[in-house]
C-alpha cells in the first residue's frame, strides 16, 4: 500500500522530510515542495521507501551517475547546485543554532577539485562462485558492483580494477574484504582488510596483483606484502611517505583549503600547537612560518610527520605520540603557545577544548568534519572565554550530508 506525502524539507543525512501529524518521516532522494509516493520499508523505522515523484521540484536535475540511489556513497545527486550549497551551509548554521551559539557562518567553500584520491571498497562473496566488488548499497547490508565512480580522480583510474583483482586472489579465503586505496605519487598504494591470516598462496597472489597493477605498495592490516615504490605525497615543501591505511582529507582540494584557512587564521603567529596532527597536512605547512609542536595518538603518522619536517628550510617541529582523549593537552602546556590547531576526528575533542578553554592562548583554530560535535566543542571554547569570529564551511564530500568546518576563536 502507498502513501503521499509532500516533502517539507531536507534533513541532516540528505533525506527529505514529510511532516505527517507532527510525526517526522524520512524519505530518501527526495525534495522540498514536492509531492511522492511512498510505501513501507521494514527495518527501517521512520523512513519509507521512494515508488514515484508525483510532482517535482523546479530543483530536481538528473543525477551525475547510473548508480545514484543504489549505492550508498552519494544522498543529494539529484539536487540542483545553488539549493544544495545552502543546504550544506545550512547544516553548520543550524548546528551553532541549536547550541545557542551566534556565528556568522560563511559561504560554503567548494573543495571537491579533482575528485576523491582515496576510496575503500568492499568485496563480498555472493551465491557459491561469484563476487561483488564496489560500495555498501544505500541503507543495505550489501555490495552494489560498479565499474567506475564519476567522484574519483583519474589518479585512482586503475584502483577498481585493481580492488577486483586483489579480491579474486584471495576469494579462496571465503572473507569479506575491505580494500582501502590512496592515489600517491609513487602510484596506487592499497591496504587489505578483513582477510584474516594469508596463506603463502594468497600471499604470492597478492605479490603478482601488485606486479600486474604496478601498485607503489601493497599491505593487510598494515603488513607489508610489497612495496614496489615509496607511497609519498608533497606537503608543502616536505614530502611524507605515508603509513599503511594513513587518514588523508578526501580530495587534494580539501587538504589545500583547510590549509589555507588555517595558515590565513594564524598569521604572525611563531610558536604553534597542532594537535590530532595526522602526518602533518597542517603542521607541515605552518612549519614554513612557525615553530610546531605536534601530537597525535597514531604513532605511525607521528613517525611519518617526523621524518617529513627534516626537509629543508623549516622551522623546528617536534611530533609525538599522545592520547588527546584520555590525555589532553592541559593548559600549563599550551602556555607559550601563539595559537592552538586541532583536528579532531567526528567525535570531536571534548576533553581537549576543555583544557584550551582554560588556557590563555589568544588565538584557536578549530577543524571538524561534524557539524554536532563541532557546535558542542565551540560552546566549550566560548563558555571559557573565547570569541567565535569566523566560520567557514568546505565541501569537499559533494552529493553527500559529509561537510568540513573551519573556525576561529579569539581572546
Amino acid at each position: 500500500m502507498t502513501e503521499r506525502l509532500v516533502i517539507a524539507r531536507v534533513g541532516h543525512w540528505g533525506d527529505g522530510i514529510a511532516d505527517a501529524g507532527g510525526v517526522p518521516i524520512y524519505v530518501p532522494y527526495t525534495l522540498p515542495g514536492e509531492t511522492v509516493e511512498t510505501e513501507d520499508w521494514p527495518g527501517h523505522g521512520d523512513r519509507r521507501r521512494l515508488v514515484r515523484v508525483a510532482d517535482k521540484s523546479p530543483a530536481r536535475i538528473a543525477p551525475i551517475c547510473p548508480h545514484f540511489t543504489v549505492c550508498g556513497g552519494c544522498a543529494v545527486q539529484h539536487w540542483e547546485e545553488a539549493s544544495y550549497r545552502a543546504w550544506k551551509r545550512g547544516l553548520v548554521a543550524g548546528a551553532l543554532d541549536r547550541a545557542g551559539i551566534e556565528a556568522d557562518v560563511g559561504d560554503l567553500v567548494d573543495a571537491h577539485g579533482a575528485g576523491r584520491r582515496r576510496a575503500t571498497f568492499h568485496a563480498r562473496a555472493v551465491g557459491r562462485d561469484a563476487l561483488a566488488v564496489g560500495f555498501m548499497a544505500a541503507h543495505a547490508h550489501r555490495i552494489v558492483p560498479i565499474d567506475r565512480c564519476p567522484l574519483l580522480s583519474s589518479p585512482l583510474d586503475g584502483a577498481l580494477p585493481a580492488a577486483w583483482a586483489v579480491a579474486q586472489a584471495l576469494s579462496p579465503l571465503k572473507k569479506p574484504l575491505d580494500i582501502q586505496t590512496t592515489a600517491t605519487n609513487g602510484g596506487l598504494d592499497i591496504d587489505v582488510r578483513g582477510s584474516g591470516p594469508l596463506t603463502s598462496d594468497a600471499t604470492l597472489a597478492l605479490a603478482r596483483v601488485a606486479a600486474q597493477h604496478r601498485l607503489a605498495r601493497l599491505t593487510r592490516h598494515g603488513d607489508l606484502i610489497v612495496r614496489n615504490r615509496a607511497p609519498t605525497l608533497a606537503i608543502g615543501a616536505a614530502t611524507v611517505e605515508l603509513p599503511p591505511g594513513a587518514f588523508l582529507q578526501a580530495t587534494a582540494e580539501g587538504e589545500a583549503v583547510l590549509a589555507r584557512e588555517v595558515l590565513a587564521r594564524i598569521k604572525g603567529a611563531k610558536s604553534v600547537v597542532d594537535l590530532f596532527c595526522g602526518v602533518g597536512p597542517f603542521a607541515l605547512r605552518i612549519a614554513t612560518l612557525a615553530r610546531v609542536e605536534a601530537f597525535d595518538s597514531d604513532e605511525p603518522a607521528v613517525a611519518a610527520l617526523a621524518k617529513a619536517a627534516r626537509a629543508p628550510g623549516l622551522k623546528p617541529v617536534t611530533a609525538r605520540k599522545r592520547d588527546l582523549f584520555r590525555q589532553p593537552l592541559v593548559a600549563a602546556e599550551m602556555a607559550k603557545a601563539d595559537a592552538v590547531v586541532f583536528d579532531p576526528p567526528r567525535q570531536g575533542a571534548e576533553a581537549q577544548a576543555r583544557e584550551i578553554a582554560s588556557s590563555k592562548v589568544p588565538v584557536v583554530v578549530a577543524v571538524s568534519c561534524n557539524p554536532t560535535t563541532f557546535a558542542r566543542d565551540a560552546g566549550i571554547l566560548v563558555g571559557g572565554g573565547y570569541r567565535l569570529a569566523q566560520v567557514t564551511p568546505v565541501d569537499q564530500f559533494r552529493y553527500s550530508a559529509h561537510v568540513e568546518i573551519v573556525a576561529t576563536f579569539a581572546r
